[in-house]
């Protein structure tokens, strides 16, 4: 089998690649030098010459903030979902699967019941509005996809929270996090693991895929911290307490997973579990 992975460059996207030739499965990796995902001719040459059996798509715009700027609207809407779009159409075009990255901002954040992934989507920021219509793009063209919604990803190849966390431990003694806003990590060591046990099925669909069990930002920065054995005041506030951002924030980013067992695939290891592994993988790195 042969693998086309975009945005070899981010967290995910490199995992994936490192997840495939785990398993001796030809990865072939693009980014934007390679391949620009908003230019039609560019994604139809790069993916018919790769000639692969799927692609794992992992680009996208993913700063949610700047995507409210009124001069980064129309590009944000080109990566994610003109992106998509023009890949899936190559995809149909050589009858091949596709696995689309998504996101918890697909919903509104509102509730505490974790989602399904046949809940209606309800986004409250540019960000999510875009990465729904990516999702629409994609299963308007194509039968063999899936969508994968993720959250609050973090990986050795790239800015995460985790990392910014143990960076301003650096120069801060005391730090404000948010304690209303819940939902789970996602480590991307453990969801490449996932995405290529997928490509290899034929059980298509929309999924909901993070590491187990839901918390809160202010206690896993908590969890960060102790698990690093760090000492840090962290303080505990309201997301009205804290100051808007640009982008409106889920308060409930809690998925339901109960699709992937019926499906047949392995869960996410618990956010604990993937923590401690990722500050051994920080430290192996030198990070930390």
């Amino acid at each position: 089998m042969k693998v086309l992975v975009t945005g070899v460059k981010g967290q995910l996207g490199y995992d994936v690649m490192r997840e495939l030739a785990k398993r001796n499965i030809e990865g072939i990796g693009v980014d934007i030098d390679e391949m620009d995902i908003t230019d039609p001719v560019s994604v139809d040459k790069v993916i018919t010459e790769a000639a692969p059996d799927a692609v794992i798509h992992c680009a996208a715009w993913t700063a949610v903030d700047a995507a409210e700027d009124e001069d980064k609207k129309e590009k944000v809407r080109l990566v994610n979902v003109e992106g998509p779009r023009n890949i899936a159409k190559v995809c149909k075009k050589l009858d091949i699967k596709m696995i689309q990255i998504s996101t918890d901002y697909v919903f509104d954040g509102q509730g505490e019941r974790p989602w399904e992934p046949d809940d209606p989507t309800g986004p409250v920021s540019v960000y999510g509005l875009t990465k729904r219509d990516g999702e629409n793009a994609v299963m308007e063209i194509l039968d063999k996809f899936f969508i994968v919604r993720i959250a609050w990803v973090f990986g050795i190849n790239g800015k995460n929270f985790v990392k910014t966390m143990l960076n301003l431990s650096k120069t801060h003694d005391s730090l404000t996090v948010v304690n209303d806003q819940w939902g789970s990590p996602t480590y991307t060591y453990d969801l490449a693991r996932l995405l290529v046990d997928m490509v290899l099925t034929d059980k298509y669909g929309i999924y909901h895929a993070t590491n187990e069990g839901f918390i809160n930002w202010y206690d896993f920065a908590v969890a960060i911290f102790k698990e690093a054995g760090i000492t840090m005041n962290v303080k505990p506030v309201t997301t009205a307490e804290y100051g808007v951002s640009k982008a409106a924030r889920p308060f409930n980013s809690r998925m339901s997973k109960d699709k992937l067992d019926k499906m047949g695939f392995k869960r996410l290891p618990s956010w604990e579990d993937a923590l401690k592994r990722y500050m051994v993988e920080l430290k192996e790195n030198g990070e930390l």
